[in-house]
């Protein structure tokens, strides 16, 4: 009888899609010296993946290890997105304080971590981080908050693109539940990233500490980083900006 994980393998070759395939490979950037080189696609949309993802949620830890090493991009994210469901299940409040619970969640922070090698282009990371260690930090934990700094550190300081991306993308799920602290101190940790998907990231989450938490807060960071941000994380963080605002941001950065 086949294993879980490869009849989930198979499900997913059967909806593949060379027309998709080809358009996710360059949407990706799969090319020679690109961010995502070497990747492959069946070419099955996220909706579907999900579809599948459904069918197959009691797959187990060794099994979604095997998943994160697979050369297929869709198979990854299949094996990230069980992870997150099973981490949500674990937030809610019937299990939010239970100790079984509670161990359960860090074990599969600890995965997540051992594994953010194969978390390997940024939607992987998008679609995952915030809801398992961005929750993570929010949550009862055996760690303490310092112990979970410390090994966002560890990613944040790792010279791995991806790694990076999840610690700034992770906190998100902070800042859902009202903490700016984590964006704050990743913010300033990858203000002069030399990559664009982190420009980009960092500029997401100061504009979401804006929405969610609180516009002055952001003018604050801004007020004291602007002129030095790169460009692209000055645009995203202020994207929902009057044009003013904007305009004002703007030729602080161009009298740098």
């Amino acid at each position: 009888m086949m294993e879980k994980a490869d009849e989930l393998i198979e499900a997913l070759r059967s909806k593949s899609d060379d027309k998709q395939r080809r358009i996710l490979a360059r949407f990706f950037k799969t090319g020679k010296g690109e961010y995502g080189e070497g990747d492959k696609f069946f070419g099955v949309r996220v909706p579907q993946v999900r579809s599948i993802v459904a069918e197959y949620k009691e797959i187990g830890l060794d099994e979604i290890a095997g998943l994160l090493q697979s050369e297929w991009h869709e198979v990854r994210l299949c094996g990230l997105l069980m992870l997150v469901s099973r981490f949500g299940k674990l937030c809610t409040k019937r299990f939010i304080d239970d100790e079984e619970a509670i161990k359960e969640r860090d074990k599969i922070a600890e995965f997540y971590i051992d594994n953010a090698e194969r978390i390997n282009n940024w939607d992987l990371v998008d679609l995952s981080a915030p809801k398992i260690l961005g929750y993570w930090l929010m949550t009862p934990s055996r760690y303490s908050e310092k112990e979970k700094i410390m090994a966002l550190d560890r990613l944040a300081n790792s010279g791995n693109l991806w790694k990076e991306r999840i610690s700034m993308i992770c906190t998100w799920g902070a800042l859902q539940k009202g903490n700016p602290a984590f964006t704050l101190r990743y913010a300033e940790r990858h203000l002069r990233h030399s990559h664009d998907l982190m420009h980009k990231a960092v500029g997401w989450m100061l504009r979401e500490m804006g929405k969610r938490v609180s516009i002055e807060l952001l003018r604050s960071f801004l007020s004291e980083h602007a002129a030095e941000m790169p460009r692209t994380a000055l645009r995203y963080a202020i994207e929902k900006m009057s044009e003013e605002e904007r305009k004002h941001w703007l030729s602080v950065k161009n009298k740098q």
